[in-house]
């Protein structure tokens, strides 16, 4: 078996060597009933992994719908609408 991959009755007697793995090593494997279950990772590649790509602006500047000339002026005549408080 691969030193990265567990079964769940040792992941969970040695917990602390899995984290430690995955920490300084790579992301560790655990299987239950010989099927894949979960993957152990470090919060840093947890973050890698969800972090954006791009951030908001860079996005919206590459959008397809910055050609498109949207008008957003109001009417003059156009009164705001009542709010009740």
């Amino acid at each position: 078996m691969n030193k990265d991959t567990w079964q769940l009755q040792d992941a969970k007697s040695k917990f602390s060597q899995v984290v430690d793995n995955a920490i300084n090593d790579k992301p560790q494997f655990v299987t239950k009933h010989g099927n894949n279950a979960v993957v152990v990772l470090s919060f840093e590649d947890y973050k890698k992994m969800i972090k954006p790509k791009t951030n908001l602006v860079t996005f919206l500047r590459n959008s397809p719908l910055t050609e498109i000339d949207l008008d957003i002026s109001r009417n003059k005549t156009d009164f705001p609408r009542d709010v009740e408080l």
